[in-house]
């Protein structure tokens, strides 16, 4: 160190600050890093995730450290940053940066096979899928899924002389459970709220059994939430559900929307 340097560094985000306004969320966004999903085969698969760390701050602090956000993540880069190991890392920067509320948040994509419905043809199929995580005295994890479907809408079937319009629709839920929920598991859950699912490669026999099949069961985005709801509700690994639909109306130039959030504890 030389002579003109100071000895100490000081540190202004400990400094006090006497606006006594304390903050929820502070820390760090899109933040890039890789994650592995075990999957329910026995196998691995690697993806990037978006991620974002927060931690509460007091009112009487005036700021917090961002790098220990970093610095948390980076320590667990010798092992994959995969579900079961996010409470712990959620803990650690609840600790290390000596907060009540700690929070953290990954963003990514998740592919699965999935075959045409009667030729069989593979295709992958890409799903957004969220973890969050929450530590204070306990922690708290939450899984979304978004899954694009079909919907087929009932009234225009009624009134209609030559068929229906029908639109893709974007049916999301976040849960908390009890135990081990695959990401598959919440997808086919969701797919079979639809009219019908769709499909990354479809040959003529399959679309023709695609719309078909949507035609046969119609719904109101009502009719997906509801249904969705029902699912939800007969399925013991689930404790609480936040869900929506969005369909994309394909003759309005607005798209129709529904959600459901229930606790199955209270």
């Amino acid at each position: 160190m030389t002579a003109d340097q100071p000895t100490t560094i000081p540190d202004v985000q400990a400094s006090p600050d006497d606006r006594r306004v304390a903050i929820d969320k502070v820390g760090v966004t899109g933040v890039t890093y890789p994650m592995t999903l075990e999957t329910p085969s026995g196998g691995k698969q690697p993806t990037v995730a978006s991620i974002s760390m927060y931690v509460a701050l007091p009112h009487t602090v005036k700021g917090t450290h961002m790098s220990r956000f970093l610095e948390v993540l980076n320590e667990h880069r010798c092992q994959p940053l995969t579900p079961d190991r996010i409470p712990e890392l959620t803990r650690t920067i609840k600790e290390r940066l000596d907060a009540d509320h700690a929070h953290f948040e990954a963003s990514f994509k998740y592919f699965i096979e999935k075959k045409a419905p009667v030729t069989e043809a593979p295709g992958l199929m890409d799903y957004d899928v969220t973890f969050e995580c929450t530590a204070n005295a306990v922690e708290d994890f939450v899984l979304g899924v978004k899954a694009p479907a079909t919907s087929l809408c009932p009234c225009s079937k009624e009134i209609s002389e030559y068929g229906a319009h029908n639109q893709r629709c974007t049916i999301e839920a976040k849960v908390r459970t009890n135990t081990t929920m695959w990401i598959e598991d919440l997808v086919k859950l969701l797919e079979a709220a639809a009219s019908h699912p769709v499909y990354a490669v479809l040959k003529r026999p399959d679309e023709k059994f695609v719309t078909e099949k949507a035609y046969e069961n119609p719904k109101f985005v009502e009719d997906i939430v509801r249904d969705l709801a029902l699912s939800l509700e007969d399925d013991d690994r689930i404790d609480w559900y936040s869900i929506s639909s969005t369909n994309a109306e394909s003759i309005h130039s607005h798209d129709a929307y529904a959600e459901i959030t229930r606790d199955k504890r209270s």
